[in-house]
């Protein structure tokens, strides 16, 4: 078995089509189906419904992909790992977010690292909760930042970095919108916007609204915090959000106000994994955000 053709294999079985697989590895069609009957015929299964010039996985063909989706994760580690112990200042950090640290949270990181150490890249991915946790155990990458910070998850070392509070985002119109603060029940008659369901986040303002005895209406979801934002500037609805999400981006013709009850918070921090070491560049960025929260909390207070 040859990396060679577990690359082809692998093209083949994101593309479900050898000619459109071999001209993304400018290689012969010819050699694409060469590998991979060498590969099937070394392994003594099918791993392709042929169907025409289109191919589907088996059912153990998408076994081997998920198996060999790892090795070339340990593989490209390696590499890096190797690459990186001569310079790691220089090397490449893969790390993955929600949509929720997306506008502010990591790119001040990245910015802030990046002044120390101009000369390191990132490779980003987002994802939502479940998908950044599985993420980090099975290899995808070795890092995420995640809010809230799973501490009981196995298989993952969790590290908090910060809390955060959680307000109100309103239109200007709004009876509540001069107020100081509120308190959540006064909102129990409002319309909710809210992320889709799969984000925790929608789960978090749900819950916030059960525990004070209603549940909210939901009159419109959108995709991202910056789509809440616009449901709300133009008047559908009211929300609850991260307040570092509107650090220097409050929408025209809404008001954030904190909640006076309950005190919603959420924890912030970094997921890595236990029976994996980081590699060199991410080791660095790893300890930065710890002394670079740190700071700011101190700060803050």
């Amino acid at each position: 078995m040859e990396i060679r053709q577990l690359l082809y294999f692998m093209e083949v079985a994101k593309r479900e089509h050898v000619t459109e697989a071999a001209a993304a590895l400018h290689v012969a069609q010819s050699a694409v189906s060469r590998q991979i009957f060498n590969l099937e015929s070394e392994l003594g299964v099918d791993l392709f419904i042929r169907e025409g010039r289109r191919v589907k996985l088996t059912p153990i063909g998408k076994i081997f992909l998920e198996r060999i989706k790892h090795a070339m994760n340990v593989i490209d580690d390696a590499k890096r790992e190797v690459q990186e112990y001569l310079d790691p200042k220089k090397g490449t950090i893969r790390v993955a977010f929600p949509i929720s640290l997306a506008a502010y949270t990591l790119p001040t990181a990245i910015y802030a690292f990046r002044k120390q150490y101009p000369e390191a890249k990132f490779q980003l991915k987002q994802g939502l909760y479940r998908e950044l946790i599985d993420g980090v155990i099975k290899g995808d990458y070795n890092m995420a930042l995640i809010g809230p910070v799973p501490m009981e998850e196995k298989k993952i070392t969790p590290r908090i970095l910060f809390a955060e509070r959680i307000v109100a985002l309103l239109p200007i119109h709004h009876p509540l919108a001069k107020s100081a603060e509120i308190n959540l029940l006064d909102l129990k008659n409002d319309p909710f916007v809210l992320l889709p369901e799969g984000f925790v986040f929608r789960d978090l303002v749900i819950n916030a609204c059960s525990e004070i005895g209603f549940v909210p209406q939901i009159a419109f979801e959108g995709d991202d915090i910056d789509a809440l934002k616009g449901l709300v500037s133009a008047g559908l609805g009211v929300t609850l959000m991260p307040e570092v999400t509107l650090v220097d981006n409050t929408p025209r013709s809404t008001v954030k106000i904190p909640l006076s009850e309950p005190n919603v918070t959420r924890t912030v921090g970094v997921i890595t994994p236990t029976e994996r070491g980081l590699l060199p560049t991410e080791e660095l960025f790893y300890e930065f955000l710890q002394e670079f929260f740190t700071k700011l909390n101190h700060f803050k207070d």
